[in-house]
């Protein structure tokens, strides 16, 4: 077998650990083609080294069938990890997530991953601009995105939790998924990651999602909430280059939140 060294000397303590258990909980439900662990220790990771190929609408339905599936074999809780401690990020600067066993999206998303980061940069934000974070970060506490469309409740769903354009690879064996920040969350998460950066034939692979799991009417008008910790997340990481697409999404949601109670 040819394999990838994957390495960071001095890398945070369990990164690689995290990384190699969130593929090996992806990998074991065998329904989503996932990079194959082979060797791991502080510094780095052994892996399958994978053959690239192009996209084609055929392939991405199939993966958005894959993806749903993966999604429907569920996880412990909301928050729940695979390893501990866990971590979101690139490989040069991630930085520690909080493992939890929350009951609902809502606990997760606002208590261990939205309120923790933007205190985070709060300092670096204008009041105005805090006051607009803060707002979104208040109508995802009201509950109404527990379900999908404002209907229901989700069940945790097994997500890859960093499922943007880079973190899955197009290979002879359809989209393989890599680098994964993996947990129990919901699994509207990686659909959102997917639209961030752009993903070659999107609009297949939720065609091929939703043949699996059918969406409830308006499904994406969500999507905005389960983007905005990855949207702080670069704003953290790499600058106010991402402030006006996190304040756009921020003022999405609260009009999502209006629109769904009315």
């Amino acid at each position: 077998m040819d394999t990838f060294d994957k390495q960071r000397a001095g890398a945070p303590r369990g990164f690689f650990a995290a990384e190699a258990a969130g593929l090996k909980w992806l990998a074991e439900p065998d329904v989503v083609p996932v990079v194959g662990v082979v060797d791991q220790d502080k510094n780095g990771l052994r892996l399958e080294r994978l053959e690239s190929a192009s996209p084609d609408a055929r392939s991405a339905f199939s993966f958005g069938r894959q993806l749903a599936l993966l999604h429907d074999s569920g996880a412990p809780s909301f928050g729940w990890a695979p390893a501990e401690p866990a971590w979101f990020g690139p490989l040069d600067s991630p930085f520690e997530v909080e493992v939890a066993s929350c009951a609902t999206f809502t606990e997760f998303w606002v208590e261990c991953r939205l309120n923790p980061i933007a205190a985070d940069i709060r300092g670096s934000l204008s009041k105005d601009h805090q006051a607009t974070i803060t707002s979104a970060i208040d109508a995802i506490s009201t509950g109404v995105f527990d379900g999908i469309s404002g209907a229901g409740h989700e069940k945790p769903a097994r997500v890859h939790g960093d499922l943007w354009s880079g973190n899955f690879m197009w290979t002879p064996d359809g989209g393989t998924l890599v680098d994964p920040a993996a947990h129990g969350g919901h699994r509207l998460e990686d659909l959102a990651m997917l639209t961030l950066f752009g993903t070659p034939h999107l609009e297949e692979i939720f065609a091929g999602y939703e043949a699996v799991h059918p969406m409830p009417e308006g499904w994406r008008g969500d999507l905005p909430v389960h983007n905005f910790f990855a949207l702080l997340a670069h704003v953290t990481l790499f600058g106010a280059g991402f402030l006006g697409q996190t304040l756009d999404a921020a003022r999405a949601i609260v009009d999502r939140a209006h629109q769904l109670k009315a």
